[in-house]
């Protein structure tokens, strides 16, 4: 049997969808709902701490089925900023325990979002402005497929070497045994939003002309890779996410070239027999010139189409705010798993709230009775 067959299929779902349990391989998550990885800019050294135990404590004592750890640096120069959370050294696993076990007594299913900045590390947080940060001043030289910067006026990272690659898809590696260490059940790798992986899929940012890069079998290598290595230390009954971008976005730019949502399409189908469970569908990231049209659900027609024509679970994301909206979306097939960000900020029991919206039975913690 391969790794690919203990995932649920992908088939379509009935009434009352978004609260209904979702199981994959060994681990059932209590509902459709999930919260989807939001940076907090709030660590030290790659710390987490008490403001990320309270965090996504709260949203798992607020319903949620799925509580995912922010981006979580698998190496230090792979952080966005000096004030990311990591997982690239032993000493990181302590917290990040305290923070699943909690999670998990909740009821909620606690994971953990492992990534690598590439070319966009080394910033300030965003509301310092997000400006690269100098060498001089406690920054780092940055690193990417090719040595092109985000933005014109930034620092031009280092293109990786062959030995640099590979120290990348061993980091991913590591930190997922360490992920196993602090207890999380689900990893996702982060694929999307103009970071390190998404960097070697898109022709915008990847101007290789080695096995790396050029033809998509070479774009989409260091992502097949970094698959296989996590995949290979996580156990088979634990599930793996891939976030990517659908779309750069850019199709317009013919001269250049772009991450397309055909091209997504065909990644999730090589992805899934390496044992990847479910496509995280979001979009954007690798251009500042992207026209993206912004509104609510915006980027579920990808997770639909990659559900129909890969075969395999999906998660929208992206402007869902309300709990109609959220069960259409899942009640109608389009996709298998939501996953909410900005709407958990403003309201950390969304799921409670959805259930009375949806007239479904609220089971609040017996701490919280009394409320309902």
């Amino acid at each position: 049997m391969s790794l690919s067959e203990t995932s649920t299929a992908a088939a379509p779902v009935s009434g009352g969808a978004l609260l209904t349990p979702l199981e994959i391989r060994g681990v059932t998550l209590r509902n459709r709902i999930g919260v989807s990885p939001m940076c907090q800019y709030s660590a030290e050294d790659g710390f987490a701490n008490d403001w990320h135990l309270i965090h996504l404590g709260s949203r798992a004592v607020g319903g949620a089925g799925l509580v995912l750890m922010e981006a979580t640096a698998v190496q230090d120069r792979g952080r966005i900023s000096a004030h990311d959370t990591g997982i690239w050294k032993d000493d990181h696993i302590g917290f990040l325990a305290r923070i699943s076990d909690f999670i998990a007594r909740q009821g909620a299913v606690p994971g953990i979002q492992l990534a690598h900045a590439g070319r966009k590390a080394s910033v300030r947080p965003p509301w310092d402005g997000g400006a690269p940060v100098p060498q001089d001043a406690g920054g780092w030289l940055a690193c990417a497929p090719s040595a092109i910067p985000f933005r014109p006026e930034d620092p031009v990272p280092a293109e990786l070497s062959h030995a640099g690659i590979q120290a990348v898809v061993s980091a991913f590696g590591s930190a997922a045994k360490r992920a196993l260490a602090a207890g999380f059940q689900v990893v996702e790798i982060h694929a999307a939003h103009g970071y390190l992986i998404h960097q070697f899929l898109s022709p915008l940012s990847n101007r290789r002309q080695d096995e790396y890069g050029g033809a998509f079998d070479n774009r989409i290598r260091f992502a097949l890779e970094v698959v296989e290595a996590v995949r290979g230390v996580w156990p088979r009954h634990l599930p793996l996410f891939l976030r990517i971008s659908a779309t750069d976005w850019m199709e317009h730019d013919s001269v250049q070239g772009s991450w397309t949502a055909g091209e997504s399409v065909e990644l999730a189908r090589r992805v899934k027999p390496l044992g990847v469970d479910l496509i995280d569908c979001s979009s954007g990231g690798s251009s500042l010139l992207a026209k993206i049209p912004l509104g609510p659900g915006y980027q579920v027609p990808y997770a639909e189409r990659i559900r129909r024509e890969a075969g395999v679970l999906t998660a929208a994301v992206g402007l869902i705010t309300t709990p109609a909206q959220a069960e259409e979306i899942v009640h109608t097939g389009k996709a298998d798993l939501v996953l909410l960000a900005r709407e958990f900020l403003r309201d950390p029991y969304f799921p409670r709230r959805a259930a009375q919206e949806l007239g479904q039975k609220v089971k609040p913690p017996v701490q919280y009775g009394r409320a309902w």
